[in-house]
């Protein structure tokens, strides 16, 4: 899977806020399908189709332990797609700076205009 096609997943799974849960609820450890299900108000297969979208975007993998097979969070597709976020927060950031610098310059201008229109005429 190329980087833009696992970054499509992961924005894909994203999107729906239980899935968010899920992965908010797995940062904190490994949990069971009926552990993650608590929360809901949904039935277990649909956990499980949400959980099925989370293991193939790579967000989530599946364990083994004895008889359980708790998921457990995935930080390699949320790495990159925070990566990706990152370009466009510094583009941002950039921006941003610009305007300060901008804002500064608007003020120092109306300031010394002020000063200005205040002298006594000789």
């Amino acid at each position: 899977m190329s980087t833009s096609d696992r970054l499509d997943a992961t924005f894909a799974a994203l999107a729906d806020p239980t899935r968010r849960a899920i992965l908010a609820r797995l940062a904190k450890g490994d949990a069971t399908v009926m552990d993650l299900a608590k929360p809901f108000s949904m039935s277990q297969p649909a956990i499980s189709k949400h959980l099925k979208v989370l293991e193939q975007a790579g967000l989530i993998s599946r364990g083994s332990d004895a008889q359980r097979r708790p998921r457990r969070i995935e930080a390699k597709p949320l790495g990159e797609a925070n990566e990706w976020l990152e370009n466009y927060r510094k583009f941002w950031e950039g921006r941003y700076q610009q305007l300060d610098a901008l804002l500064d310059e608007l003020k120092l201008s109306k300031q010394t205009k002020t000063k200005r229109a205040k002298r006594p005429r000789s």
